[in-house]
């Protein structure tokens, strides 16, 4: 048995999970806790998207793919029920009590769809000075499924990431709030590494890196310098288009309709895996990479988005965001780079990767781009 079978071989079954994950295509699954202090009182919202409560309590009573007003509203206390069941807010060490009556029920939308929005009022033994909170929202359900935690007190604002099952996170309310950086490079880095549209689109145009073409077809490249230098031009490319729609997008410069860009993504994956079998451009693939990678970042910009952060509080998310996106990217190039030019020889790579990697590829983002442009469901993975 050859090396190149036994890696095909041994690619099946992440293929397979590819395919499996391919309903995460963009924007991974996030919910949004708002705490507001103010003295003794902490005023929490929280907005859940419907596709992950109906993917845990069934909210579709007609299976009819579609969830109505009515189906939504008269679940609504196992709604709450279990949102709240996955938060638990303590103030300096101790619960605070649950007061009021309960919030009216309510859905609004973020670039991804539809979300419900739940909201607790608490009250505290004393002036609040320390928030902690645990998370275990969709723990079981969804292990990709990330809190993202915008406190307000005194005109401050901090932000974390919170991981379900992971330690709680706790906030010290006095003095000036962190920068929280080291949060949003870990988003960044999640938020590539669960968009399987950008790391196909990524994959499209490393897989010939390590070849070159000729008239006679692509032959394996004789020096490894050339490649890394090409691999450098695709990924500086990539990242300076993404960087700057990114930015502009999340400051409101530029906001282009999602669907558009969504359209857009899965539109830029198919024709740069199809470049590699009937090839458009030659030569420049740092050129597509670039124009491409414009819409990408629009892509990247709706999880900071929607926080709803204040002009002043940006820059930091923006920038940890940003290098949590480079570092994923690089992780990728540094496991894809050597194996590919320790096989660009074989025919297996040629042929089964390359050629068949592609066409593959291509099928996929294509179903994406027909059920994002026509807003329908063909096979669910858009």
């Amino acid at each position: 048995m050859t090396c190149t079978t036994t890696l095909l071989r041994a690619l099946l079954p992440a293929g397979l999970a590819v395919s499996a994950l391919a309903a995460q295509a963009h924007k991974p699954s996030d919910a949004y806790l708002n705490l507001q202090v103010e003295g003794t009182r902490i005023e929490a919202r929280l907005d859940v998207a419907l596709r992950d409560l109906d993917r845990d309590l069934v909210l579709d009573a007609d299976d009819d793919g579609a969830l109505s007003w009515r189906e939504v509203r008269t679940r609504w206390n196992d709604i709450a029920a279990l949102a709240w069941q996955g938060v638990r807010i303590e103030a300096d060490g101790a619960a605070c009590r649950l007061v009021g009556p309960p919030a009216a029920q309510q859905l609004d939308e973020h670039s991804d769809g539809s979300y419900a929005v739940l909201q607790r009022s608490f009250d505290c033994a004393a002036p609040v000075h320390r928030v902690a909170v645990a998370y275990t929202l969709f723990q079981r359900s969804d292990p990709t499924h990330r809190g993202i935690l915008r406190l307000r007190s005194a005109g401050a604002e901090r932000e974390a990431v919170l991981t379900p099952g992971a330690p709680a996170a706790a906030m010290d309310l006095r003095g000036d709030a962190p920068s929280g950086v080291l949060a949003f490079i870990g988003e960044g880095v999640h938020h590539i590494a669960s968009g399987i549209d950008h790391i196909l689109f990524l994959m499209a145009l490393l897989l010939p890196s390590v070849l070159v073409r000729t008239p006679g077809g692509w032959r394996p490249a004789a020096a490894f310098r050339p490649v890394l230098f090409d691999v450098l031009r695709v990924v500086t490319a990539f990242t300076l288009a993404h960087s700057i729609t990114l930015a502009l997008s999340v400051l409101d410069i530029v906001s282009p309709p999602p669907r558009l860009v969504e359209s857009a993504i899965a539109a830029s994956v198919v024709v740069a895996a199809l470049n590699n079998v009937w090839p458009i451009v030659r030569e420049k693939r740092w050129a597509m990479a670039f124009v491409f990678g414009l819409m990408h970042g629009f892509g990247f910009a709706s999880g900071l988005k929607d926080l709803g952060l204040a002009p002043g509080a940006l820059a930091a998310p923006l920038f940890g965001f940003n290098v949590g996106v480079e570092l994923g990217q690089t992780a990728i190039v540094l496991v894809f780079l050597p194996l590919a030019w320790w096989l660009r020889d074989t025919r297996g790579y040629r042929r089964g990767v390359l050629a068949g990697g592609s066409v593959a590829i291509a099928a996929l983002a294509a179903v994406w781009l027909v059920e994002r442009a026509a807003n329908v469901q063909i096979l669910g993975l858009a």
